[in-house]
């Protein structure tokens, strides 16, 4: 098989769209429509709880860190501000992006731009990217958003658990954003209308940045950049670790989220800075469900989908090898087996796109 093209102006999102793999009628598990009436309610109280939580121990995190710059013992509060800043603002620029995690739509507006600011997205460009991403999952060159390309790139992996990718290629966009609005690539899935938008963001973003990194030369101190930036680069690690688990090692170019997403169970101190996104294969079949009401829609389902990973530690054991594997062969990965109570793949819309999916190597 050809190498895969992964530019949203290549070959193979032109062959996604003629072999009817872009915009397609994908699997969803079949549930009543009393019971997903119920599953979709919103609710302002789960996410104004867990929002008051967050951001309240942000402050006091960040308080006690600058109460005792200087000093050894400040460096767990830069730890745990961090992990909320460069991890969790993951979590909530993608469900408030949604429009679920709360009932009343300025809540969730509000805490998206927050967010989006804080992981250093542009929140009017991100905001369709994640549609298209929703559309065509894990589809090489319609997905903007996939972490994990074949074959992997394990130095950039590593440096991404440091925010490293990131950062470089945020603010370069940024700049160009500021200056000239979407880029070609970002063109072909961001609507016209909203290409001012983007350019405003990226102006707000470089002035804010710009005021942090003065207000740093003039004090002397890196301090100002502890509460704004370096915390999306050092608190990284957590939403990057959640992050790979969702696809990694997983079906490319296939129409059923149980063949290229994973849900992965997760202590409860993971799933509250995840906001409940390791049941990621329900996420991705029914998105309008909000947060909160995912384990129960796991629940639910789970009689239609493969096993869950019974842990983090366990998710990573399963697919770095499959990851080491795509370094030889790229058309490798991991098949999700389905419980007898599942309705089965579509093996034939599959291999009719994309010829026979290998789901296995010869032995080694």
């Amino acid at each position: 098989m050809a190498k895969r093209d992964y530019s949203l102006l290549g070959s193979d999102g032109a062959r996604a769209v003629e072999t009817g793999l872009a915009a397609a009628e994908w699997y969803h598990t079949d549930v009543p429509r009393k019971v997903m009436k119920e599953l979709m309610q919103r609710s302002d109280q789960p996410a104004i709880r867990d929002t008051i939580i967050l951001y309240g121990c942000m402050i006091a995190f960040a308080a006690g860190g600058i109460a005792l710059w200087g000093s050894w013992w400040c460096v767990p509060f830069w730890a745990a501000y961090g992990v909320l800043y460069g991890s969790a603002s993951d979590s909530r620029w993608h469900e408030c992006g949604h429009g679920t995690a709360f009932k009343t739509p300025w809540m969730n507006n509000a805490v998206y731009e927050i967010a989006s600011f804080m992981i250093m997205r542009n929140s009017a460009t991100w905001r369709w990217s994640h549609a298209r991403h929703h559309t065509d999952t894990y589809i090489v060159g319609r997905d903007p958003e996939i972490a994990i390309m074949r074959p992997p790139a394990f130095v950039k992996l590593i440096g991404a658990f440091f925010g490293i990718p990131d950062v470089i290629a945020f603010f370069p966009r940024m700049i160009q954003n500021a200056l000239s609005g979407p880029t070609a690539e970002e063109r072909t899935f961001v609507p016209q209308s909203e290409w001012a938008k983007v350019q405003r963001v990226a102006i707000l973003y470089t002035a804010i940045y710009a005021a942090t990194l003065a207000t740093a030369v003039w004090m002397g101190s890196i301090l100002p950049l502890m509460v704004i930036g370096l915390p999306r680069m050092y608190g990284a690690w957590h939403h990057i670790m959640t992050g790979l688990l969702q696809h990694g090692g997983l079906a490319d170019n296939v129409i059923d989220h149980r063949l290229n997403s994973r849900t992965v169970y997760m202590n409860p101190i993971s799933r509250f800075i995840y906001w409940n996104m390791n049941y990621h294969v329900e996420h991705h079949m029914f998105p309008m469900v909000p947060y909160h009401a995912l384990p129960r829609l796991h629940e639910t389902i789970k009689h239609d989908l493969p096993a869950p990973n019974r842990s983090i530690a366990e998710a990573f054991a399963e697919m770095w090898p499959a990851l080491r594997r795509q370094l030889a062969y790229e058309d490798y990965f991991l098949r999700r087996d389905l419980p007898p109570t599942a309705k089965p793949y579509r093996e034939d819309f599959h291999r009719a796109a994309l010829g026979d999916l290998p789901d296995a190597l010869p032995a080694e």
